[in-house]
C-alpha cells in the first residue's frame, strides 16, 4: 500500500499551538483522574492533587520547580532523573508521583544549603564538566555514603555504572566518591 501525504489528513489540533491556558501536557492532564497525595520533598511536607499518569520526574520539575532532577533517556537508564526516596535512589522517570505517597522524597536541591562533602569532593576532581549527569551521581553516591560500607574504587565504579556520563569517564567522579568515605 502506498500512502500519499497530499491524500493525508492531518488532525488539525496537531497543526495549532497550544491552549492559552498552558502546554499540551496541561491540557493532557487535564482531562485525567487525579489523586490526593501526601509526601514529604526536600524536608517539607506536601500535599495536594496530582494526575494518576503524572512521573514523579515531572511533579518535582513542572509542580514544584525543582529542576535539578533531570530527564535524559526518560526509560530509566541514564540515571539523570535519579532521586532519593525513603535514602535509597530510585529513577524518578520510571515513578509516578502518586507511588510516592507517604514517602520521603530527597532531590540534589534538597541535600542542604551548603555545600555537601561529597559535592566539594566532585568540585575539587573535577567530576563533573557538563554537569547534566551530576545530580543523579550525587544522590546515588549519596545512598552509598550513608551506608557506612566502605568500597574499593573498583567496586564503586561498578555500583556508579547505572548512571551514564559522556564527559568525564568516571575516574573523577569514582575518586571524589571513593575520597568521602569513612
Amino acid at each position: 500500500m502506498q500512502l500519499s501525504l497530499a491524500r493525508t489528513q492531518i488532525d488539525s489540533n496537531f497543526l495549532h499551538p497550544p491552549p492559552a491556558s498552558g502546554s499540551w501536557k496541561t491540557a493532557l492532564r487535564s482531562t485525567e483522574v487525579a489523586t490526593r497525595i501526601q509526601l514529604q520533598v526536600n524536608g517539607r511536607s506536601w500535599t495536594g492533587e496530582v494526575p494518576d499518569r503524572l512521573t514523579l520526574a515531572d511533579f518535582l520539575r513542572e509542580t514544584l520547580g525543582l529542576t535539578g532532577t533531570h530527564l535524559g533517556c526518560e526509560q530509566g537508564v541514564c540515571g539523570a532523573c535519579t532521586v532519593l526516596l525513603d535514602g535509597r535512589a530510585a529513577r524518578a522517570c520510571l515513578l509516578l508521583a502518586a507511588q510516592a505517597e507517604g514517602l520521603a522524597v530527597t532531590t540534589v536541591e534538597g541535600l542542604g544549603p551548603e555545600l555537601t562533602p561529597l559535592q566539594n569532593q566532585f568540585m575539587e576532581r573535577g567530576a563533573f564538566q557538563c554537569g547534566f549527569c551530576t545530580p543523579g551521581f550525587l544522590l546515588t553516591a549519596e545512598e552509598l555514603l550513608r551506608s557506612g560500607r566502605r568500597r574499593d574504587k573498583e567496586e564503586l565504579r561498578e555500583l556508579l555504572s547505572a548512571n551514564i556520563c559522556r564527559c568525564t569517564g568516571y575516574g573523577p567522579i569514582v575518586d571524589a566518591v571513593h575520597a568521602c568515605q569513612s
